[in-house]
């Protein structure tokens, strides 16, 4: 693992991925997105995981696309151009999909692509002090890998005027159109992210995952008698499997279940 990114898992399986280039306010290159991608395979893969924080250092949380990187795919054929993009296309696909629970921790400002990164976490939290700017149309560019994304979290109407006009906007705002969920002081930021990752760590692990699983799936469908008998058999099959068991049993027995630990209560 080079030094742009660091990545850390607690006891408690909280992961930490962290963008570590503050130099240039956290912003992306081909390498870094590869990296990311490897890193959230293999976070994937890794059954203690409980949940995912995606993080950075320094007072950006990322400026977008790397001028370095910039520069060099100007440069590129249409064809390279389109073998790069994929791999940033595929990361974030990664990210979206990640198998537990992910949370965005957003201390300053996020740009272009970073909204794309932020977009694709299941929460998000910011700092009073972040602002966000959908800004590739200012050269001529567009949000076009993140573009689901950003519209999945912010509708299709915010994000006709936020890709048009590349204007920043506070957190507070981010707040109103669904991008964050959460708003504090930079001094509290810490703790926010630590409550929400803590608050998942404390439910049945499989249910979260299943539970993300639900509310991706269900989306935009249309309410039948098909949905309802899909429904009804979700909900029975997991009343009965272990997890569903012991966290029944436990509630009936006014007990904590088995997967709390200490540090969860």
């Amino acid at each position: 693992m080079s030094e742009k990114m660091l990545c850390e898992v607690d006891s408690q399986g909280i992961a930490t991925v962290t963008l570590n280039r503050p130099d240039v306010h956290n912003a992306f290159d081909d390498d870094l997105i590869r990296e990311l991608g490897e890193t959230f395979d293999e976070l994937a893969r890794n059954p203690s995981i409980r949940a995912l924080v995606l993080a950075s250092t320094g007072r950006s949380f990322s400026a977008g696309a790397d001028l370095g990187w910039m520069k060099r795919v100007a440069e590129y054929s249409e064809e390279d151009n389109r073998r790069d993009a994929a791999t940033l296309a595929a990361m974030l696909h990664k990210l979206d999909t990640f198998p537990v629970p992910t949370i965005a921790r957003v201390q300053g400002a996020a740009f272009g692509g970073a909204v794309g990164l932020v977009s694709c976490c299941d929460l998000a939290v910011a700092s009073e002090r972040a602002s966000f700017s959908l800004s590739e149309v200012r050269i001529g560019l567009l949000p076009a890998t993140i573009s689901p994304y950003v519209i999945n979290a912010i509708g299709a109407r915010q994000a006709r005027r936020y890709f048009v006009t590349a204007e920043r906007f506070s957190a507070a705002r981010a707040r109103e159109i669904g991008l964050v969920s959460e708003v504090c002081a930079e001094g509290e930021l810490d703790q926010q992210v630590r409550s929400l990752a803590q608050a998942i760590c404390g439910n049945g692990p499989r249910a979260v995952a299943m539970a993300k699983q639900l509310a991706m799936s269900m989306a935009n469908r249309v309410v039948n008698e098909e949905l309802q008998g899909q429904t009804s058999a979700l909900i029975a099959a997991v009343r009965v499997s272990p997890e569903g068991q012991e966290g029944l049993s436990a509630f009936l027995q006014k007990r904590s279940p088995n997967w709390v630990t200490d540090t969860d209560d």
